[in-house]
């Protein structure tokens, strides 16, 4: 007889992008309200900007790295440019079944993140056997951002989706069909109405855990379901504000170390806006792990759990 491993919620090995140009991106701009336009800065300015991107990036790793978590890093190229490539987890995202899944990207020019050698290094070193192509929903305009626009409970086999036009229910079905997961979909909105373009800036899940902004939800059906889904799989929900929201509070993400222990990884814009009671909920099972992402949130439009890709050792069948 033959059993599956019951998959991981967390993992010890993140795999980030090193920037080399990253700026403001006016194409991923047009959906994502949260990023600052650097118009009317000089150049000067403008490279003073991926200077200290370049630096907010390695001092993350650094503390990563300092707690025992394993970091896969690769450069970005100077050509093409790609001035969000510092943020992976909208392009792949990697399953302990073996596979590698790649995702259909709205802004044309996000799409050459996509990298084919960080592909075939992971099928030659990490033990991944399969790769699912999603991006051909690019030609239909249909898009589906990775653990960006949906985030994942992987113990569970749930994935929650805020429906924007960087996630349409069509590609998510399909991916769900194919990687084994049951959609949870709703829409979330910020302060303003205006639609937040991906789920993982509103919500987070971790093996006891899960933070989310339900008021954001504007539907009461749906923020019902959401809070209920994550209450029947035993998570200590941290409910965060819209102010908080603002400062990339939803933002971040579970891991652990070699040794096992886990952490939640976020800014330390975020974690300065939360409450003692709730990093008190947070420390339950976790220490909290923070770097600050000041000029990577202002003109990138996302923080810290935007830039890491989760790398999870595949599991193959074992004999019982």
């Amino acid at each position: 007889m033959t059993a599956q491993q019951q998959n991981s919620q967390v993992t010890d090995t993140v795999m980030m992008i090193e920037p080399v140009r990253f700026s403001f991106n006016p194409q991923a701009a047009e959906s994502n309200s949260f990023m600052q336009s650097d118009l009317g800065l000089s150049n000067d300015e403008r490279a003073n900007i991926a200077s200290q991107a370049a630096s907010e990036f390695a001092n993350l790793v650094n503390v990563l790295q300092a707690a025992g978590i394993n970091v896969l890093t690769f450069k970005d190229t100077i050509e093409p440019h790609t001035p969000d490539a510092i943020f992976p987890n909208n392009w792949i995202s990697m399953h302990q079944d073996g596979t590698i899944a790649l995702y259909p990207m709205e802004a044309p020019n996000r799409r050459l993140e996509r990298r084919h050698d960080i592909v075939e290094y992971l099928l030659d070193n990490e033990r991944f056997t399969f790769v699912s192509d999603f991006t051909n929903y690019e030609h239909e305009g249909l898009y589906l951002e990775g653990t960006g626009s949906i985030v994942l409970d992987r113990a569970n086999a749930i994935a929650y989706a805020n429906v924007s036009s960087r996630m349409h229910p069509q590609a998510l079905q399909d991916w769900a069909s194919s990687l084994g997961f049951t959609p949870v979909l709703f829409a979330s909105h910020r302060a303003n109405g205006s639609s937040i373009y991906h789920t993982n800036v509103m919500m987070a899940v971790g093996e006891q855990t899960a933070v989310v902004c339900a008021v954001s939800i504007t539907d009461a059906m749906e923020r019902a379901t959401v809070l209920d889904s994550l209450k029947a799989h035993q998570k200590v929900v941290v409910e965060i504000s819209f102010e908080q929201l603002e400062h990339f509070a939803g933002n971040m993400l579970q891991v652990k170390n070699e040794a096992g222990s886990r952490f939640w990884v976020m800014s330390s814009q975020a974690y300065k806006v939360l409450t003692d009671i709730q990093r008190q909920a947070l420390c339950h099972d976790a220490t909290i792990l923070h770097a600050p992402l000041n000029v990577i949130e202002r003109y990138g439009g996302g923080s810290a759990r935007c830039m890491m890709a989760e790398v999870f050792s595949p599991n193959f069948e074992i004999q019982d």
